[in-house]
């Protein structure tokens, strides 16, 4: 039997699977990234977060949420993330 371990991806249609939600990530051009609900947990993720609260508020220009860090940063910060 075996299982799947949850991890992001970069997709551009608009369907989300169940259990996942889409952010935003970049400086100037923005990146579509789904990851998984369970990053909602994990305290570096909340302080992506905080950042994107930080300058954002709670208005997001793209409709979903805005991180505003590099994708590499990002890609480097969720690969370390254990869900």
């Amino acid at each position: 039997m075996g299982f799947r371990l949850p991890r992001i991806t970069n997709t551009k249609t608009s369907e989300i699977p169940k259990g996942y939600f889409a952010v935003y990530v970049g400086e100037s051009q923005k990146k579509r990234f789904v990851v998984p609900i369970s990053y909602l947990n994990q305290p570096l993720f909340q302080d992506l977060l905080s950042q994107a609260e930080e300058e954002f508020g709670y208005h997001h220009p793209m409709g979903g949420i805005t991180i505003p860090c590099s994708e590499d940063t990002f890609i480097d910060l969720t690969s370390r993330l254990s869900v």
